[in-house]
């Protein structure tokens, strides 16, 4: 095991070739980052981007919902095709840098692209009208959790490194984080109410295929939120067994640190030589 992390260490200070989505966009370009600290600043600068535009993704789509104006909702519309398609880009150097993101988790990100592609060249009709509303609310509650998510990664990473417990480049994702294993139950249900959601957009987008204005954006749109809810739910079920049981184990390890320091403070303190008195 000793032998294996110094190969990882070895490793990770080589230069990796960029993968086929990287060379579509970037070409040639090496994006390898042979420095720790360099890692670490790029994954912090991914996480900041993520908390401020879901910030601004909050107020935009709370002005969306008090007022009807069309090019504010194509304002925002174009800001989600932006920022998840920039995820894409951003999430791919990561993992050319050692993340271990989950391949579904990448995936989603290219399938939001599409999906918020499709809605900013959806007409504005009345099946439009109809599904607005609902999903500037949606976004508002997916915002709220990318909030709480990143503020609780703060607090569960700081304490997990100080274990020497997490990979440098661990990183939040819109659903299950790689990290979050301890104090699981918080999340968990604000995670399964955002793919409930997914769901019923889905199912009321179904509905809305049988409207008489309904253009071919809304049979699509249901199928993809309907993939979205299939997959972030099943990859979620997935992974928490396996993080519970690191969760025991983080518990055990603690608990053993806590006893060895107290032996070894046992000890030194009985064999400190004592002063006496002639």
């Amino acid at each position: 095991m000793k032998r294996k992390a110094q190969l990882y260490e070895i490793e990770q200070t080589l230069p990796k070739p960029n993968g086929i989505y990287l060379k579509i966009i970037l070409g040639n370009v090496n994006v390898s980052i042979l420095n720790k600290e360099e890692k670490f600043k790029y994954k912090d600068e991914y996480e900041k981007f993520k908390l401020i535009l879901s910030m601004i993704g909050i107020v935009m789509a709370i002005l969306n919902f008090c007022v009807r104006f069309r090019a504010l909702e194509l304002s925002y519309i174009f800001l989600l095709v932006w920022y998840y398609c920039t995820l894409t880009i951003r999430e791919s150097i990561l993992k050319v840098n050692g993340s271990r993101i989950k391949g579904w988790w990448r995936l989603h990100h290219f399938l939001s692209t599409v999906a918020a592609g499709i809605l900013l060249i959806w007409p504005d009709n009345e099946t439009w009208s109809h599904f607005r509303n609902q999903f500037m609310i949606f976004n508002i509650y997916i915002s709220l959790v990318q909030y709480l998510q990143f503020r609780y990664q703060r607090g569960v990473l700081y304490r997990l490194k100080a274990l020497g417990e997490r990979h440098n480049m661990d990183i939040t994702i819109e659903g299950f984080h790689s990290w979050m294993w301890r104090g699981l139950s918080f999340l968990l249900p604000f995670l399964f109410i955002g793919y409930l959601f997914q769901l019923y957009n889905a199912y009321t987008l179904f509905w809305l295929s049988y409207n008489v204005t309904t253009t071919w954006h809304v049979p699509v749109l249901s199928l993809m939120f309907f993939i979205l809810f299939i997959g972030n739910t099943l990859t979620t079920i997935s992974v928490i067994p396996s993080k519970f049981q690191e969760k025991v184990k983080l518990q055990y390890r603690v608990m053993s640190q806590r006893l060895s320091s107290q032996l070894l403070n046992r000890e030194t303190e009985d064999n400190q030589p004592t002063n006496k008195q002639d």
